[in-house]
């Protein structure tokens, strides 16, 4: 490739508001295969669950982990919403031995015990998936990714390793979609030593105005710039993330925002999203348009699948026009 043509190609993708596409940095696993030959750390993370108590333990990098203890059971699964229990421990063999004042756990690939809050307790190894996973287009749904082929996305292209999963960094071609629900399935590479906004970034714009963020925010707060947040303006009501490398979905009825016809806007755009079949926005307003998202206009939108240069990756992309 001639160096003028690659400039050409950076310069484009930057007019475009799309990251172009990098290789994975080292510490960057796309698939399980990869992340458990790496060592014991990836089958460690993961979530727990016993009697009336939930947790999250996340993979940190350099044989360190972070526990999270939710009262009542998992996020989406129990969980009280009363604040949570961290803790922070580094492996030894093949173990992990959290503690902090009245907590005390011991970790196993498929085993959580400890003692904390109420008293004694064992949690088992759960592996959640989304009920919405492979969710049919309804008759009359405009398809736009099946894994047959890229055709509806600017720049749309399959991952590099054959599984014809569409690659983020791209725009629907169709610019004009308004009121809609939209299906999206995506998956986020094991990045243990990534932190905040370098853990899997991505998004999902509506009009190419408005992001509902992607990223690895495993076990942690549920922010606006979270996973699941409206980027920057509402953050979920909780944090549905999924470990990396567990397909996930997001569910999205989305209206736009009306204007009268002097092009003044008179009604903001509404949005309401379920991850991974909960609810964690219902009906909210979007006051205008996130970061990197165009002006805010009568015209319609493009949907936006955001390359921020993370590996992430996404499957069955449709909706329905209301």
């Amino acid at each position: 490739m001639k160096l003028p043509f690659l400039l050409t190609a950076l310069l484009a993708a930057a007019t475009l508001g799309l990251a172009a596409d990098a290789k994975p940095e080292p510490g960057t696993f796309l698939t399980e295969g990869d992340a458990r030959a790496a060592g014991p750390d990836y089958d460690l993370q993961g979530e727990f669950a016993g009697d009336k108590l939930g947790a999250q333990v996340i993979a940190l990098g350099n044989d360190t982990f972070r526990v999270v203890f939710h009262n009542g059971g998992l996020p989406g699964a129990g969980w009280d919403k009363s604040p949570k229990i961290e803790i922070e421990a580094k492996r030894e063999g093949e173990k992990v031995a959290f503690e902090k004042e009245a907590w005390k756990a011991s970790l196993t690939k498929d085993l959580l015990t400890g003692e904390g809050g109420r008293g004694k307790f064992a949690m088992k190894r759960v592996l959640r998936q989304s009920p919405t996973l492979g969710a049919k287009a309804p008759a009359g749904s405009v398809v736009l990714f099946d894994g047959s082929n890229c055709d509806a996305f600017a720049g749309g292209h399959f991952d590099e390793l054959g599984r014809k999963l569409l690659a983020s960094g791209s725009k629907t071609k169709q610019a004009d979609f308004q009121n809609y629900t939209l299906h999206v399935e995506f998956i986020l590479p094991f990045k243990p030593l990534g932190r905040g906004q370098g853990r899997a970034n991505s998004g999902v714009y509506m009009q190419d105005r408005y992001e509902v963020q992607v990223l690895d925010s495993f076990g942690l707060k549920g922010l606006n710039n979270e996973c699941g947040g409206i980027y920057s303006k509402t953050e979920p009501s909780v944090n549905m993330c999924f470990p990396p490398l567990v397909w996930q979905s997001y569910d999205i009825d989305f209206t736009a925002a009306k204007f009268d016809g002097e092009g003044k806007k008179t009604k903001n755009a509404v949005i309401t999203v379920k991850h991974n079949n909960v609810l964690i926005h219902d009906k909210v307003e979007i006051t205008g348009p996130t970061g990197g998202g165009k002006k805010e206009d009568p015209t319609g939108g493009a949907i936006q699948l955001q390359g921020h240069g993370n590996p992430v990756f996404y499957r069955n992309v449709w909706l329905v026009k209301k």
